[in-house]
């Protein structure tokens, strides 16, 4: 049952989340959750999420701006390492607060909570509109993958930090989403090769079947969205991120994913 589920949800969120550059780690990585141990929950969310992006690479990595990914993409790929580093290290933090909703207790850990009150200030910026044409300079881009890059490594949530930088990079939407593929892709092998110390005590070999399944899921998601991307023009995408972000952040703060 649960293979049917999970892939079934990466499908799904591949498409709706081609466009925005992040929210497929964010979305599935909660609903991995529900079947396995945090820890293995977010390495096995990372292979997925690793070879939809290999597979978005292949068809949009052309338009990558190189400049932004030098930036941005190094910055990145330290933080992710250090991240990734930090939660195989550190014994687990504990929760700031814990409520009841919905029949169930929710921890809100420090991580997610800071996460979420970066992507509010991000998503307000693209909502009102004195700052609808600001766009972050080139010397904020490293400021910007280093953060995107060490909570990806830490929390597995990546995308919704790097989408809020590089949307005011002054990108074109295929150049937007082509860098933000080509930074994503080299954060989760950073932070794949940290987490495989790990991977066969948590049982990653007995697991294959439901990752190849979320996989192949993921990326016929992803084939319909790079079909469905010559139909937006950016303010859609701008818009649609900054939605995205607020629900992701709201969720986040309140401990939901």
């Amino acid at each position: 049952m649960e293979i049917i589920i999970i892939s079934l949800c990466a499908f799904l969120v591949a498409i709706l989340t081609f466009f925005s550059g992040f929210g497929l780690g964010t979305i599935l990585t909660p609903v991995f959750m529900v079947f396995f141990p945090v820890d293995l929950a977010i390495a096995l969310t990372g292979i997925v999420h690793f070879f939809n992006n290999i597979f978005k690479l292949l068809l949009v990595g052309k338009h990558a701006n190189k400049e932004v990914l030098l930036r941005f993409g190094i910055p990145a790929i330290i933080g992710a390492f250090i991240g990734a580093w930090l939660l195989l290290n550190i014994s687990g933090l504990e929760p700031l607060f814990i409520y009841e909703a919905f029949g169930k207790i929710i921890e809100v850990y420090p991580v997610k909570f800071i996460i979420s009150g970066l992507l509010i200030i991000f998503a307000s910026l693209d909502l009102i509109p004195y700052f609808g044409k600001l766009q972050f300079g080139k010397n904020k881009l490293p400021i910007g993958g280093a953060l995107s890059g060490f909570f990806g490594g830490l929390s597995g949530n990546q995308g919704a930090l790097r989408s809020a930088f590089l949307i005011k990079a002054g990108l074109s939407k295929e150049a937007f989403v082509a860098t933000a593929v080509v930074v994503s892709t080299f954060v989760d092998f950073t932070r794949l090769s940290v987490y495989a110390t790990r991977f066969t005590q948590s049982g990653l070999v007995d697991n294959l079947p439901l990752v190849i399944s979320a996989t192949l899921a993921g990326i016929a998601g992803a084939y319909i969205g790079n079909k469905l991307l010559k139909k937006v023009t950016l303010k859609f995408l701008q818009g649609t991120i900054a939605i995205m972000l607020i629900i992701v952040s709201l969720a986040l703060g309140a401990g939901l994913i």
